[in-house]
């Protein structure tokens, strides 16, 4: 069993500059309870040498922190009592595949808006898909729900763009700005030279019966991330088998503020908090089967393709609290998230509960040391997932025993 520590194996000379930078506190009156901004602060400026060093200001590391504390009332109702480190929602990181998170939701809610019209399918129901170019059979023998299963348990790039088209760009964005998510931007699929305007056709079918059928569709709003800071990043990237000696331009790339994912799970988990316009539309067993597969790991998810042997552990895609440990992960603590990993950024959002407490931690950074973008040359192993374990560690110790084990 994984024996939680604070122990940082990754040695470095750093000095540390103790300036903390905490927005969009939400203060909670729990008795002597310490605060979210008072846990916050004192693991960010903890001893850890990693955790100094991504804390720094002049970091070239990008840090972005959400942390809410959830306390629920006797009658169940929940309090936030919130703090932010450098979480803005006008500073671009790029959201790699969290964005797969609102395109599951959709997906379901999507699937519950065609039973409404009369359609006879539902989550389980095969579908194909096909190119409308060309007539090419994409994709065959597949399932909303087991898509929404492998986008959760490994992060698959299929899965999301299958959701994506079905649910068509205009209609992702629209749809969000209706529930007053009006930060996020999803611009496309993970595939090289997608057509992002155009979707794929789709065909639902029932014992051998078409039961319905959705020609392609065509996104006309243009969109790009505007008003943003650091949508230009690093010295160069790679492009084919040139580097270009320039910063990357993420102008029309996918953003997803901290705050703005949060939310999201906040909309599945605690629908009263929302008005009505603001909810997914979606009933709690819906909700519920949704972070139910949030919450699962790989060797839980009784797929064969998931196993120990082929590469996949207990605690994969589980970058907070594990991010640097492989091994069977505590009973006691259930972990209900989505990562993201591309371009140098690691990002995760994550509910959690452990007994009596419950907490949302939202993490984004940077490892990208020469400054390329696209050269798949990150830190990954060696810096952005040991601060992903070790910071979530200390963060959620701090919160459950008030002291960082």
């Amino acid at each position: 069993m994984t024996n939680f520590n604070m122990n940082n194996n990754v040695s470095m000379n750093y000095r540390f500059i103790g300036v903390l930078c905490f927005g969009l506190i939400s203060w909670g009156a729990f008795g002597q309870n310490r605060t979210a901004l008072q846990n916050l602060t004192q693991v960010l400026q903890s001893e850890d040498t990693l955790i100094r060093r991504f804390a720094d200001p002049n970091s070239p590391h990008e840090l972005q922190v959400y942390w809410s504390e959830v306390h629920v009332s006797a009658d169940g109702l929940p309090t936030f009592d919130t703090a932010t480190f450098q979480a803005d929602p006008k500073t671009y990181f790029y959201p790699a595949s969290t964005a797969k998170l609102p395109i599951a939701i959709m997906a379901l809610e999507k699937i519950r808006r065609l039973q409404a019209e009369g359609y006879p399918l539902d989550e389980h129901t095969l579908f194909q898909v096909i190119d409308p170019k060309n007539n090419q059979l994409i994709a065959e023998q597949k399932t909303v729900l087991n898509l929404i299963q492998e986008i959760f348990l490994v992060s698959d790039n299929d899965a999301y763009n299958y959701l994506f088209d079905f649910l068509g760009r205009d209609q992702i964005n629209q749809r969000l700005h209706e529930m007053d998510i009006t930060n996020t931007r999803i611009h496309h699929k993970f595939l090289a030279g997608a057509d992002n305007e155009n979707t794929w056709e789709y065909k639902f079918f029932d014992q051998g019966q078409l039961v319905y059928h959705q020609p392609s569709i065509q996104a006309k709003k243009p969109i790009k991330n505007e008003s943003i800071q650091g949508l230009h990043k690093g010295k160069g990237f790679v492009l084919g088998d040139s580097l270009i000696q320039q910063p990357m331009d993420f102008t029309y790339k996918n953003h997803i503020p901290l705050e703005d994912l949060v939310g999201m799970i906040k909309r599945l988990i605690w629908f009263e908090e929302f008005t009505e316009n603001q909810r997914w539309r979606l009933n709690r067993d819906d909700a519920d089967t949704l972070l139910y597969w949030m919450g699962r790991n790989t060797l839980e998810s009784e797929d064969p393709r998931y196993r120990e042997d082929l590469g996949y552990w207990d605690s994969y895609n589980k970058f907070l609290l594990y991010g640097d440990l492989k091994g069977e992960m505590s009973p006691k603590i259930r972990i209900y998230n989505k990562i993201g990993q591309a371009y140098g950024t690691l990002t995760d959002i994550a509910y959690i509960k452990e007994g009596d407490h419950q907490g949302i931690m939202a993490v984004s950074l940077l490892v990208n040391e020469n400054g390329i973008f696209n050269d798949d040359h990150y830190e990954y192993e060696e810096l952005g997932l040991p601060f992903m374990g070790i910071f979530g560690r200390a963060l959620w110790s701090v919160y459950t025993s008030g002291r960082m084990d």
